[in-house]
């Protein structure tokens, strides 16, 4: 199973964004994954390991803000698709030397 957190936190004070610092700390050091900003991904062995960590999540979530917390099969999560756009570099393939003066 996995467990996906996303949630939406402001930052307008330091206290807001120390409490965002805090809770994106405790994800990261409790095993999360970052697949975008703000939606962190965990994998857990059964709903025990499910019902603890949200237990955890509880008592560390910031006063302020939502968290949102979704469980999916492996089979659900295997289904899903990234889909990015087209990848822009700024390298020139050139030899070619253009100086303006």
């Amino acid at each position: 199973m996995r467990v996906f957190v996303m949630f939406d936190l402001p930052t307008d004070t330091s206290v807001h964004r120390k409490a965002y610092r805090d809770f994106r700390k405790f994800l990261l050091v409790n095993g999360f994954i970052v697949l975008q900003e703000s939606v962190y991904v965990k994998l857990v062995l059964n709903g025990t390991s499910v019902r603890l960590l949200e237990k955890q999540l509880r008592k560390h979530k910031p006063a302020d803000g939502n968290i949102c917390l979704l469980t999916v099969t492996e089979k659900q999560y295997s289904k899903m698709e990234i889909l990015t756009g087209e990848v822009q570099s700024e390298v020139l393939d050139t030899t070619e030397r253009v100086i303006v003066l």
